[in-house]
């Protein structure tokens, strides 16, 4: 276990898609985000949450909005875009990007809760400005190159009793 000094500032990005996708494909359950947010956090200094999340059409999902935002997250919402033959797309990788770059003179370590190896070159940027890269996924769905990349990888799977909650 890595020791982690409380005094460095913190903040979380937790690409909400990606994360259940896994959760729900690969145990069949869905996320704790609140005990994602509690382990990231580490006893640090917490200076911001977002959750990223995609509206439907239906609303269905208002209600976990409200959860994640109960939670102490700052929810960014996109709806999902839906194409001619019925493809649906819902992609926040550029929306997490500029947050990250934005926000991160402010912050000592960024906490990317993603799998998606399409935030290598975010990762190798905020490392390079100096700050502490750790991400937190799953395992089995997280890009090998990813993991590499960060400072940290925490792989969620390992303990799926502690970060999935059963389906309902």
């Amino acid at each position: 276990m890595i020791i982690k000094p409380k005094e460095q500032r913190v903040e979380v990005l937790i690409d909400v898609q990606n994360l259940y996708h896994s959760a729900k494909n690969l145990y069949g359950g869905r996320v704790n985000f609140k005990e994602i947010l509690r382990q990231a956090i580490a006893g640090r200094k917490l200076i911001r949450a977002f959750a990223y999340v995609v509206r439907t059409k239906t609303g269905e999902e208002k209600a976990f909005f409200e959860a994640l935002t109960k939670l102490g997250f700052e929810t960014r919402v996109r709806d999902l875009q839906e194409f001619y033959g019925g493809q649906k797309k819902a992609d926040w990788d550029v929306g997490i990007v500029i947050d990250a770059i934005r926000t991160s003179p402010n912050i000592d370590v960024i906490i990317l809760c993603s799998g998606d190896g399409d935030f290598i070159p975010l990762v190798e940027y905020l490392r390079n400005q100096g700050k502490r890269v750790e991400v937190m996924a799953f395992g089995k769905t997280t890009s090998t190159k990813l993991k590499e990349a960060a400072d940290e990888f925490l792989d969620i799977g390992e303990d799926p009793r502690r970060y999935l909650l059963p389906i309902k």
